[in-house]
């Protein structure tokens, strides 16, 4: 296993690129469109980036890779809150993996609820689909249910 900590690695991304970059190669190399590289920046994800002497803004190799690790981050569901989070401790060299265990475990526990939450749903409206008999008759159960007068799945 590799102990070199994850900040030093470096984003795939093409040999030949020259940095910084501007705003539209790091939206390509990181695959965040760039409207999302100006909101992250603007919620304090990315650190401020440097900017050309006509405005334009430089990103660098680490920007990147931290909109790599946001990107990601964001494609298993965590929130925003956690996320800002996760940087922060991905960014401290002091951490305790123990912090980010309970930000992954909260987010699991969360993601169990939500799951239950949507199987309890599909129960309900599996049992409905049974009660309805899906032909030219005006009574609907799923009507009925959605108007509060029907059958509940337990």
């Amino acid at each position: 296993m590799n102990s070199t900590p994850r900040r030093q690695l470096k984003p795939k991304v093409p040999d030949d690129t020259h940095w910084p970059v501007a705003i539209g190669s790091a939206a390509r190399l990181s695959g965040v469109s760039a409207k999302m590289v100006r909101h992250y920046e603007s919620l304090g994800l990315l650190p401020r980036v440097a900017r050309t002497d006509s405005g334009y803004r430089q990103y660098a190799e680490a920007d990147v890779h931290t909109l790599q690790f946001i990107k990601r981050a964001r494609e298993l569901g965590f929130s925003m809150v956690e996320i800002a989070e996760l940087v922060g401790l991905w960014n401290d060299r002091k951490r305790a993996s123990a912090s980010v265990k309970r930000i992954a475990q909260k987010h699991v526990d969360d993601l169990t609820q939500r799951i239950e939450a949507m199987q309890a749903m599909q129960r309900t409206l599996m049992a409905l689909l049974d009660h309805c008999h899906g032909d030219e008759r005006p009574d609907c159960p799923i009507l009925e249910d959605l108007a509060g007068n029907c059958c509940r799945a337990q």
